[in-house]
């Protein structure tokens, strides 16, 4: 990565990358500290952050209770499964003008999106990870007499946490590119929409400047999120 920055670097201040295609990445860090600093898109900042974590949260619910049901009844998943399996075949930003119908144009529109987009990797992520409890798990808490919600709290929820995990982290990509690409054409605030005001207007550093908050935002979100995902997975092989 630090290679591909540095190449990319170099081309742009010798100018084979032009100016107005692309600005220098060190150039791209100074517009972005001067924006922080300015405070000028913190309304906006605020509002694509609120949106992506609204959507996460309702997307990681919605769908480990869905899962959860459709676990529960085999022909209902017998049904679903081939629609589950091909769901991200269909581009959900059709949808778009039933949501801003619904909800209006803002964040209620972006959300829902957002959301859409979101929730079945959580749905599918539930299903594997109830279907990889071991047998003899569930088979232990039957001899030990225990209940179904202690045996669910105590024996499903931690073997299935690694599946479950992953589904968080793919709701939580996904809600990213479903509120900032949706801000681009459903609303008149959050970065999505600084960023289309800015290509708009030709201020490609401000442009870039966006952008590259996006990059560092989703770069660290992840970088977290990989680390307690590296944690589950040690504690699932000891």
């Amino acid at each position: 990565m630090a290679l591909l920055v540095a190449t990319v670097e170099i081309l742009c201040r010798l100018h084979v990358i032009p100016v107005g295609v692309m600005i220098a990445p060190s150039q791209m860090a100074v517009e972005l500290t001067k924006i922080l600093v300015s405070g000028e898109f913190s309304a906006d900042i605020i509002s694509s952050i609120v949106n992506v974590l609204t959507s996460t949260v309702l997307s990681v619910t919605l769908g480990f209770v869905a899962g959860l049901i459709i676990y529960s009844a085999p022909g209902l998943r017998a049904a679903l499964e081939p629609l589950l399996a091909s769901y991200y075949a269909v581009p959900t930003f059709i949808f778009y003008p039933v949501f801003i119908s619904l909800f209006g144009v803002g964040s209620g529109a972006i959300i829902a999106i957002a959301v859409l987009l979101a929730v079945v990797s959580m749905i599918t992520a539930t299903l594997n990870g109830l279907d990889r409890i071991p047998r003899v798990l569930r088979k232990t808490g039957r001899i030990y007499r225990m209940s179904r919600i202690k045996t669910a709290v105590m024996i499903e929820l931690p073997s299935a946490a690694p599946s479950l995990f992953t589904g968080i982290k793919l709701s939580v990509a996904y809600s990213f590119i479903g509120v900032i690409a949706s801000e681009f054409i459903l609303s008149g605030s959050g970065v999505g929409y600084a960023i289309a005001y800015a290509y708009n207007n030709f201020e490609t550093p401000r442009m870039y400047a966006l952008m590259l908050l996006i990059i560092l935002l989703v770069t660290g979100v992840n970088t977290l999120l990989n680390g307690v995902d590296r944690r589950l997975q040690s504690q699932r092989r000891r």
